[in-house]
């Protein structure tokens, strides 16, 4: 197959509510999508979009975010725009080659996705979307408004995600409380995104019922205090982070339990197949998670999660912060189409 056609869009999605990265906020998304048809000696045609959509730029406060893409979205467009006009009339596979020369892991990840897409490697999953809530307390919340959250649980709901170190230690341990006197049955994934010290990761989680808690992300400012806690209270950590950093590699310790993998800034499918192999290897559980990509992305991450990592229920819970929907529908009242966004370039194969 040849790529006969590629165009690149770029998007921006105002978010109705502010949504965190780390302990940084933004109101809007920003990204590319990059649509891709083909052609076979038939003439047949097939084409399909992928999201590219680093999680970068600045936050509510005019604040670079930290921590998480390294790469800018405008460094994305300036290395994609040229790299249009030499993969365009070359074949499909070229994507995969291009995806391995990059060094910007969300173009990486695009580009391989797309060639998954085209060459029919991943196909839509076939099981119902499964997903772990995101329960908070936003600040100067009335408590009731997190027990609505909880009580508006499925019952089949058997696991959340919740957000800690973004307040008070007595005001959160309160809060993981309260989600187990309403629920008591549901398993917390705690996210503290670094915010702890040791001996105050020590006094907070000394004050949770530890069999509740399946991981906690993140938990040490200092990755190797991780296993340090665990010996301590033998509750078991998940990487997040620590995986978005170039030079990582899956090196196994006490207490680590979960990788929660972020696709978009991990890099290409086969560095993102690699790794799941080696973490089942050791008994790590891998975890697929959004980096707050828009329904397009979302969707794929779904995709991805069944054909990689089947018996997990990824982290995506983060579309109800969207305004609109992009490509793919999710019930909001606007879904953005190709003609909605910004064309930024189209080139297409010469007839021959």
């Amino acid at each position: 197959m040849i790529l006969s056609q590629l165009s690149l869009y770029r998007y921006q999605i105002p978010l109705d509510k502010l949504l965190p990265v780390g302990k940084q906020r933004i109101d809007n998304r920003q990204g590319l999508v990059l649509r891709a048809c083909t052609a076979d000696e038939l003439g047949e045609s097939v084409c399909c979009e992928v999201e590219i959509s680093p999680l970068s730029g600045l936050d509510v406060d005019e604040q670079p975010l930290q921590g998480f893409s390294q790469e800018s979205l405008t460094q994305v467009i300036d290395e994609l725009l040229p790299l249009l006009d030499t993969l365009v009339g070359e074949a499909v596979d070229t994507l995969v080659t291009s995806a391995q020369a990059t060094k910007l892991p969300s173009l990486a990840f695009g580009l391989s996705l797309l060639h998954a897409r085209l060459s029919g490697r991943l196909p839509a999953a076939r099981q119902q979307a499964r997903t772990i809530p995101l329960i908070y307390q936003a600040q100067d919340e009335a408590p009731q408004a997190l027990d609505a959250r909880i009580d508006g649980l499925d019952d089949t709901v058997h696991a959340v995600k919740v957000k800690v170190g973004q307040t008070s230690m007595a005001q959160e341990i309160a809060m993981i409380h309260r989600i187990l006197a309403r629920r008591p049955d549901l398993k917390l994934r705690l996210d503290a995104n670094r915010c702890f010290s040791l001996e105050a990761a020590i006094d907070f989680f000394a004050c949770l019922p530890l069999e509740a808690i399946e991981y906690v992300e993140e938990p040490c400012q200092d990755s190797g205090d991780n296993s340090a806690l665990y010996r301590a209270l033998g509750v078991g950590f998940a990487l997040d982070e620590s995986l978005n950093h170039p030079d990582y590699r899956f090196t196994m310790a006490p207490g680590l339990t979960a990788l929660i993998v972020k696709p978009m800034i991990l890099g290409s499918l086969p560095d993102l197949q690699a790794m799941t192999q080696q973490a089942h290897e050791a008994g790590v559980r891998v975890i697929l998670s959004a980096s707050l990509e828009a329904s397009l992305g979302i969707n794929a991450l779904r995709d991805l999660c069944e054909a990689l990592t089947p018996d997990e229920v990824p982290g995506l819970d983060t579309l109800s912060a969207f305004s609109a929907d992009l490509l793919v529908s999710t019930g909001k009242n606007r879904c953005l189409t190709l003609e909605n966004l910004i064309c930024l370039k189209q080139v297409a194969r010469e007839a021959v």
